[in-house]
């Protein structure tokens, strides 16, 4: 070959390469890193997957996706060390990120590596969301993804106390979770409206504390209602089941069980655990309840270890969520039995009967090697305008290793609680809310939404372990309604809890938010 041709073939070859078409990703949640290649990957319709037998799980949870995203017959190869698509243990990878992986897309085939089942997991969902056609065909846009999570705590709270879902719903809830790399499924399984879950030593609690007569309609206060029954409630079966399903997709269930406020289903079952002692109705009214959980009574507390104890015996999860929020002192002051009590054991204000009662279930917890956690009441502090009492003072102190879950005050309480030792999530409603209009949070607010206060030293953001979003059900009586307050901003809690804050772009999320929904 001539020079002069030589040089211009080479000059050819130089200029394609660098006018290339690189068609980057759009990824929910934004990963880390992308360091994108030139060229794209061909899938066929029957892809193989290698993959080791510890992660038989995720190489199936695969094959389904493929199935169903893109109607590819995958085909599974296990114990083969190359596919198509392989899958990787590798404690090497990103050894100090559970979570995290690496997807190498830079040859003609796919890798995802990573230390653990579910960081191999999210390696899965952002492949999915790489799989592009073209013409056709499948391709992936050649690149190397490192990644892993900036919090390791990011989750959807469902409250089914007030309106009962079901298992179908709750796996659907499950899937979208997962596909956007959230891990914890908060369960609000018990309100004063409703109690949703079977306890076998109690069975008065779903004969009759999971079903209402009628349920209140338009807003609060409304003294509107439907005037239709509503129930239902989980039983240890099915609820056997959900965990189980949660567990495939590396997802905690925490259940949360509330007391000693929102207990107006259990008292209206069992009229012995309140703290009037009288026969109540299951509420068909939404709010803050005045029925309370007599607290001074051995036998409530016998009543909550039985719970506690039939709840972990199917909830796997170190954590237990005991509510805690919205406690009307009316009926602790009214109370000679209560107030008797609270002298005994040096307590002046209901406020530190409540972190006294609290303490106890932690301990109670810690016995039985859980974890508390709660709704940040149990502190102490004095949050609404119906608490007319002190806060608790100094001398009754919240028990060490609980876990805090801010939703309201003063957002300088959230650096209070820390600076004290205690980790928190960080749920504040003005942002998290999705039972919220929204015009009062919109999708960009939800995006804007930072877990971690200004003011803290580095040891002390490690103290928040990150968020939760939360769908309070007063108002959503059917799935539809739910469905309309959840997305898209569920998409926004997942990119808050997993992307770095100096990595978000809320128009990239945007344009991403097309591509995925």
């Amino acid at each position: 070959m001539e020079l002069k041709t030589f040089i211009l073939a080479s000059f050819l070859i130089l200029c394609s390469c660098h006018t290339a078409i690189v068609k980057e990703y759009a990824i929910i949640p934004q990963p880390v890193q992308i360091e994108y290649k030139t060229g794209t990957i061909n899938l066929k319709r029957k892809p193989g997957i290698a993959f080791p037998a510890d992660l038989y799980n995720e190489a199936k949870l695969l094959q389904s996706y493929l199935d169903s995203d893109f109607s590819m017959q995958a085909e599974l190869k296990e114990g083969e060390k190359k596919a198509t698509i392989t899958l990787q243990l590798d404690p090497t990878v990103l050894p100090e990120q559970q979570e995290g992986y690496l997807l190498d897309a830079s040859s003609k085939f796919i890798t995802i590596r990573a230390n653990s089942p579910a960081g191999v997991l999210n390696g899965i969902q952002t492949l999915r969301q790489i799989i592009k056609e073209e013409e056709g065909h499948f391709v992936v846009q050649k690149a190397i993804i490192t990644d892993y999570p900036s919090f390791s705590w990011r989750a959807f709270m469902l409250d089914e106390g007030r309106y009962f879902k079901g298992k179908e719903v709750v796996f659907d809830l499950l899937d979208n979770m997962s596909e956007l790399k959230m891990n914890v499924f908060h369960w609000g399984l018990t309100n004063d409206q409703g109690w949703r879950i079977e306890i076998k030593k109690y069975p008065e609690l779903t004969k009759t504390g999971a079903y209402r007569d009628s349920s209140e309609i338009n807003n609060f206060n409304s003294n509107l209602f439907d005037g239709k029954m509503h129930g239902g409630f989980y039983t240890q079966d099915e609820i056997k089941e959900i965990i189980d399903y949660a567990t495939q997709r590396h997802i905690m269930i925490v259940p949360e069980i509330n007391m000693p406020g929102h207990s107006s289903a259990a008292i209206a079952s069992y009229p012995w655990l309140g703290t009037s002692g009288k026969q109540i109705k299951v509420p068909a009214k939404f709010g803050v309840m005045y029925d309370v959980l007599n607290v001074a009574n051995p036998q409530v507390m016998q009543f909550l270890e039985d719970v506690i104890d039939e709840v972990i015996a199917l909830f796997p999860s170190p954590v237990f969520h005991i509510g805690g929020d919205e406690v009307r002192y009316n009926q602790w002051n009214e109370s000679s039995f209560v107030q008797a009590y609270m002298k005994n054991n040096n307590l002046k204000t209901p406020a530190e009967l409540q972190v006294f009662f609290t303490n106890e279930m932690s301990n109670l917890l810690a016995s039985k090697n859980r974890r508390m956690m709660g709704w940040n009441e149990i502190t102490g502090a004095r949050l609404h305008e119906y608490q007319t009492e002190k806060d608790a003072e100094d001398n009754v102190q919240l028990a060490e290793g609980t876990i805090v879950h801010f939703w309201k005050g003063d957002p300088n309480l959230i650096k209070e609680t820390i600076e004290k030792g205690y980790e928190v999530v960080n749920s504040y409603h003005n942002y998290t809310y999705i039972d919220y209009s929204y015009e009062r949070i919109s999708l960009e607010k939800a995006y804007e939404f930072n877990p971690v206060p200004e003011g803290l030293t580095k040891e002390q953001e490690m103290l928040v372990l990150g968020l939760g979003c939360q769908m309070w059900g007063e108002f959503i009586p059917t799935v539809e309604s739910m469905n309309l307050k959840i997305y898209p901003r569920i998409a926004a809690y997942a990119e808050t809890g997993w992307t770095a804050a100096d990595r978000k772009n809320y128009e990239h999320f945007r344009i991403a938010l097309d591509h995925f929904l």
